[in-house]
């Protein structure tokens, strides 16, 4: 038997908007397709986000990798691939083999 859809309560609030507020509230919702109520709920959340103090969970794995290796390479970001390549060859040579060239 299928469950019903869960439905969430909400509580009406009033907003008071001037008339470029509107026009863009508007426009942002038509080019969207989603309603008013929708670009603003959209929006109070990213601005939440943006408002929290706590550092997003990429900071927080950036600071935590660095205390495991503080001696981790300034451009690791943007040579990520190239320091991948450099282990995964390291792990995959035979032993003893000459790796200067």
């Amino acid at each position: 038997m299928p469950r019903k859809p869960v439905r969430r309560v909400r509580e009406p609030i009033q907003v008071y908007l001037d008339a470029d507020e509107r026009a863009l509230l508007d426009r942002v919702a038509a080019e969207s397709g989603v309603s008013r109520a929708e670009v603003l709920r959209r929006g109070l959340r990213r601005y939440a986000v943006e408002q929290s103090p706590k550092p997003s969970p990429m900071l927080e794995f950036l600071d935590y990798m660095e205390t495991l290796n503080p001696d981790l390479p300034p451009d690791l970001s943007e040579r990520h691939d190239d320091y991948l390549v450099e282990i995964l060859e390291a792990e995959t040579r035979p032993e003893g083999e000459d790796t200067s060239r």
